[in-house]
């Protein structure tokens, strides 16, 4: 059982994802403190407040804090668009190898062969 669980956490998906969450972790907090140090000052200069997040209106006792939500979408948005270049730049870079209209056939037979000789036995 050790040596299966070694197997999995040495295998490339379970490394690359842990690789995925670190480097995920650390961008989002650069994401962060560009918009809280850079953005969100450009935004208050229109808004006339020192800081985005501090925004909020009041109905009754309760507190509706906009401002946080507009600097969480800020965020993701920011976030979003840089993935997305990231992703394009890599495709570009290492272009996905199209499969030929025989390597699919091939693909398919394989398959069903292994389907035939599952059902023989």
């Amino acid at each position: 059982m050790l040596k299966e669980f070694k197997n999995f956490i040495l295998r490339g998906n379970v490394l690359d994802l842990a690789v995925g969450v670190i480097i995920g972790a650390a961008f989002t907090a650069l994401v962060k403190s560009l918009v809280d140090n850079l953005i969100n000052p450009l935004i208050g200069l229109f808004v006339q407040s020192t800081a985005l997040a501090h925004l909020e209106f009041t109905v009754g006792k309760a507190k509706f804090t906009y401002g946080a939500f507009l600097n969480d979408a800020i965020n993701f948005v920011i976030t979003a668009f840089v993935i997305f270049i990231l992703i394009k730049l890599i495709n570009r870079l290492f272009p996905k190898k199209e499969t030929t209209e025989e390597e699919k056939i091939n693909e398919e037979l394989d398959t069903l062969r292994e389907i035939r000789d599952l059902l023989k036995k």
